[in-house]
């Protein structure tokens, strides 16, 4: 580059600003530096000098500014003259951006950054300038050794300054002071100060992302977790893979290492690992590694130390060894500072921060990260919550024992728990044969439900115990299971009726007096009820051979048996077992259903989980409620859909089934979304609960099913809500898992996804989304989804100046709506598309007749569409857009010409303008304005039949047509349009029209008329 002229270096300068920031951008920044001063234009020196400043500001080697900008200071000092006011002010404004670095450089000695300020104070105060930003550079310093007084004294006298054009943003400046508050322990004194950045009413280059992250742990220390987990999904997505913003990047890790959320901290950190190592600006490494080593740290007391590898400068280092590496290095950073600031602050807030105890045991993120694996190490010791078996009590003991007898007797979820205490509280010492064998009847049943190859024979032992024992009632219910589990294991239906047979005559034999007599034999009844009807079906399937006409016939035979017998069965005992009854009532409510009868279904449910509560066994009423709710909903009764979802959250308090307990949370997230309107009424409270679903659905290890759908909830939740950036970043997460759910979820996800980019602004991304989505959707039958498709990764490839690959997928958009037919909008909007694109590059006439050629053509189109379909509202309005566009386009025409130089022009001659464009005539040029304000007033009209829902089109279309009535030389004519709007607008009722309509039209009857 040393050889460049300065009008290569100025392009090249030029180019370099259009770079993303990072190290490339830097290089060629003080590559241009040098070759400029090669050159000896000292404007192109100094030019090259702020593109280097400014270049390493937005990076991870900002503090290498000043030299710099100390170069850029001794040209002003040598020649001020030779610096323009515009250049003059882009110095003082930098000089607070190096006042700062100087602070963050601890290899400039204290005298040095003192004598920096107050050159800066000096400067400041000759140019007229306000003391603010000078009492903020004060601010770093004193924070930075330590002087807490005067921190406070200049902070304070910040404030107090005048606002001019010097001073930081005003978001900057908040972010700074909000620090300030939470650096003396008053956390909601600095949200307050925060407020107008995380409202969005102060923003810049890098707020709210700063703010959001600084804001993550002061939230979860004031109690309000919803925020910081708001926060963190917004501010992690505005940060990520920012190498300026590596001290945000590090405090959202620690924020995960904090509220139990290391896998998600661990994932961040895994998107990041390139920065670890050596940065110039060794106050972000430092801030950055502070973050990292709080999580590491936590990895290492939660047993991960010796495993779960991180790369670091090329090579996997497990979590101690990095810890090891990154401790040491910011520990030797932080050393630094305290060497050059004469104390110990520094390094002591390191540690102090690293050592930091978890603020909260879980907060579920919405977001999915990878379970830890089980740990290799040795995790640190947790407090004990409960007593060692050994330091209870006998009573207490024996507490434990009855409690957990009495659950199991009830069906309470509890009892399994209960009876694991109960095992580990005997610990090895012996007991009493009953028992021992109410042990052996638990983890017998625990084997039977997990389908366990032994459990036939474990309740056949129990059985036998409990006849031992004398316990005929015990006994009974363990022949009964034994009938079930050889069900379960599609044992031989003789083996399996004779050991119902055997139950029920278990049951039938106890003693008369004992109270749990009757309930053995119902249930006994029932379930030889429920097992014959499955025998029945597979006997009937047997005999049927290779067909299945037999056993389908069979199989409907056999459900009405199966549904009379039920009946019959709560008939007999709807006055003395409730709880069985209800069992009995939720298959026939399940039969009803599969029969095509949901208003029974919903009958019979209802009544089943009445049943269930009413017998003191609410947590049953959980599935009956649930299944009612999801029939409710296909009935399109919503309403007591939700009440049915209510009830069954209410009554799942005590259910431990961590999957019921999604189950009932999306159940009801679904629900509410489908019944929030367009305000999203509602969506925050399906978004709480498709959150707590998806946490639970992780805990039963199903992640990548109910976790999937409970995140998908929770994206669309969050989308209703207007919070579309929270929205994405769930989605994404859990994308690939959704992905595997078959082709059409596959496609509606990234069609979802796409929709949340294209809000959020990120249109390549959202292109990438439409288009993978369209290359699933191009092999089914119908086209119509994948026409759509491609015309929407048209739209975001035309926003990211895609132009060929635009029009390629433009292209291929119409073609499909042309060959599924039905789609005379969606063909009109990209045909308008593919004319503008064709003048995007340069307006030539060819381009221009191009354009006109695709406007008339979508007006075609609109006009056969209209002809089957008179007075289709949608129709008629895009025929008007499309009538206002091609204006536009010959607007555009006549105005590239406004500024050519055709004095010369000789009639009958063409010339060429500057563009490639023949200049026309004056005539020319009057009909194609002419021809402007007729399409205008047609479009307009139609407009004004459409109604007031299209007042601020047809105000548009009459401003453009007035307008160029005055270029016709006719302004009366205009001014009378839009005086005729404005008495329309004064006529209509209040509120019916925007107040601006009304003020802008006078506005401009007045300047047509002036």
């Amino acid at each position: 580059m040393s050889t460049m002229t300065a009008e290569e270096i100025r392009q090249a300068l030029h180019e370099n600003r259009g770079l993303p920031y990072g190290a490339a951008r830097n290089a060629q920044a003080e590559a241009l530096t040098a070759a400029a001063e090669v050159c000896g234009d000292r404007e192109v020196f100094r030019r090259a000098l702020i593109t280097q400043i400014d270049a390493y500001e937005y990076s991870a080697e900002r503090t290498r500014m000043v030299i710099p900008f100390a170069r850029l200071l001794q040209e002003y000092d040598r020649d001020p003259g030779a610096f323009g006011d515009g250049d003059t002010s882009s110095l003082f404004w930098r000089f607070k951006w190096v006042s700062g670095r100087i602070v963050e450089s601890p290899e400039i000695p204290l005298a040095s950054v003192t004598g920096w300020l107050d050159d800066m104070e000096r400067r400041y105060r000759l140019a007229g300038y306000s003391e603010r930003a000078v009492r903020q550079a004060e601010f770093y310093l004193a924070n930075a050794i330590g002087d807490d007084e005067r921190a406070e004294r200049a902070i304070n006298r910040w404030r107090a300054a005048e606002h001019d054009r010097m001073s930081d943003c005003h978001a900057c400046e908040t972010h700074t002071q909000g620090w300030f508050w939470t650096s003396k322990g008053e956390d909601a004194k600095a949200i307050e100060v925060w407020e107008p950045v995380l409202a969005g009413r102060q923003t810049c280059r890098e707020e709210p992302h700063r703010v959001l992250a600084r804001s993550l742990l002061p939230l979860v220390r004031l109690g309000r977790a919803d925020e910081a987990r708001a926060h963190h999904l917004r501010g992690y997505r505005m940060t990520r893979g920012t190498e300026s913003l590596l001290r945000s990047i590090g405090e959202h890790i620690e924020f995960c290492a904090l509220t139990g959320n290391e896998p998600r901290g661990l994932e961040i950190l895994a998107e990041h690992t390139a920065l670890l190592g050596p940065l110039p600006d060794v106050e972000s490494q430092m801030e950055f590694y502070g973050g990292v080593l709080v999580l590491l740290r936590r990895l290492s007391l939660l047993g991960h130390g010796a495993d779960l590898s991180v790369p670091y400068e090329g090579t996997p280092r497990t979590v101690d060894e990095l810890y090891g590496i990154l401790h040491a290095e910011a520990l030797r950073i932080a050393r630094r500072f305290d060497a050059r600031n004469g104390t110990t602050r520094t390094s002591g807030k390191l540690l102090t921060r690293i050592e930091q105890a978890p603020l909260l045991d879980a907060l579920p993120l919405g977001v999915r990260s990878s379970a830890l694996p089980r740990p290799t190490g040795n995790p640190a010791p947790a407090p004990a919550t409960v007593p060692a078996a050994g330091a209870a009590s006998a009573t207490g003991f024996a507490d434990l024992v009855e409690r957990a007898r009495q659950a199991r007797d009830q069906g309470h979820p509890a009892a399994d728990a209960l009876w694991a205490k109960v095992a580990a509280g005997l610990d090895g010492q012996e007991a009493e044969p009953p028992l021992l064998a109410d042990l052996a009847d638990h983890r017998a049943l625990s084997a039977a439900r997990s389908g366990a190859v032994g459990a036939a024979g474990l309740l056949a032992e129990v059985r036998d115990r409990y006849r031992a024992l004398g316990r005929a009632e015990r006994a009974a219910l363990a022949e009964l299971r034994l009938a079930t589990a050889a069900a379960q294991a599609a044992g031989a239906p003789g083996e399996i009726r004779a050991l119902l047979a055997a139950a029920l005559r278990s049951a039938e034999a106890l003693d008369p007096a004992e109270p749990l007599r009757i309930r053995r034999i119902a249930l006994a009844e029932l379930t030889t009820i429920r097992v014959e009807s499955y025998l029945r079906s597979v006997e009937a399937a047997h005999e049927d051979g290779s067909g299945h006409g037999a056993a389908q016939h069979s199989h409907g035979d056999g459900q009405g048996e199966l549904a009379a017998e039920l009946t019959a069965f709560v008939a007999a005992y709807a006055e003395t077992l409730p709880d069985v009854v209800a069992e009995a009532e939720e298959t026939l409510g399940r039969l009803a259903l599969s029969q095509g009868d949901p208003d029974g279904a919903v009958t019979l449910l209802a009544a089943a989980a009445a049943r269930s509560v009413s017998a003191g066994r609410a947590w049953e009423a959980v599935d009956p409620l649930v299944l009612r709710a999801g029939v409710l909903i296909s009935l399109g009764r919503t309403e007591e859909a939700e009440a049915a979802a209510r009830s069954a959250l209410e009554h799942a308090e005590e259910v431990t089934d961590a999957e019921t307990q999604g189950v009932v949370r999306i159940t009801l997230a679904d629900i509410l979304l489908r019944r929030a309107d367009k305000a999203g009424e509602t969506a925050g409270e399906a978004a709480a609960h498709a959150l707590t679903g998806a946490h639970w659905f992780d805990q039963a290890g199903l992640t990548a099913d109910g976790g999937a759908q409970a995140r998908l909830l929770l994206a669309r939740a969050y989308a209703r809500a207007d919070r579309p950036a929270d929205a994405a970043e769930v989605l994404q997460s859990t994308l690939p898992d959704l992905l595997e759910h078959g082709e059409g979820q596959a496609v509606s996800t990234r069609e979802f996804l796409g929709d949340l980019l294209r809000e959020l602004r990120e249109p390549r991304p959202a292109a990438e989304q439409y288009l993978l989505a369209a290359e699933v959707a191009k092999g089914w039958e119908d086209q119509r989804p994948h026409a759509s498709l491609a015309q929407a990764a048209a739209d975001q490839l035309s926003v990211a100046g895609l132009e060929p690959e635009a029009v390629a997928a433009y292209e291929r958009a119409l073609e499909l709506h042309r060959q599924t037919g039905g789609a005379p909008v969606a063909e009109a909007r990209i045909l308008r598309s593919l004319a503008w694109l064709g003048l995007r590059e340069a307006l030539t006439d060819a381009g221009v007749e191009q354009a006109r050629s695709q406007m008339d053509e979508a007006v075609a189109v609109l006009e056969a569409a209209l002809a089957t379909e008179p007075g289709a509202p949608e129709l008629r309005s895009e025929l008007a857009q499309t009538w206002h566009q091609l204006a536009q386009v010959l607007d555009r025409r006549v105005s590239a010409q406004e500024d050519e130089d055709d004095d010369e022009y000789d009639e009958g001659e063409n010339r060429t303008g500057s563009d490639g464009l023949v200049l026309l005539d004056e005539t020319q040029i009057e009909a194609l304005r002419l021809e402007e304000v007729r399409l205008w007033d047609r479009a307009a009209g139609v407009y004004g039949e459409l109604g007031v829902d299209h007042l601020q089109d047809r105000f548009q279309c009459l401003s453009y047509a007035a307008w160029t009535e005055r270029e016709l030389g006719r302004p009366e004519v205009g001014a009378a349009r839009m005086s005729a709007l404005a008495d329309e607008l004064r006529a209509l009722p209040e509120g019916a029209a925007p107040e601006w309509l009304l003020a802008n039209a006078e506005r401009i009857t007045r300047s047509l008329m002036a």
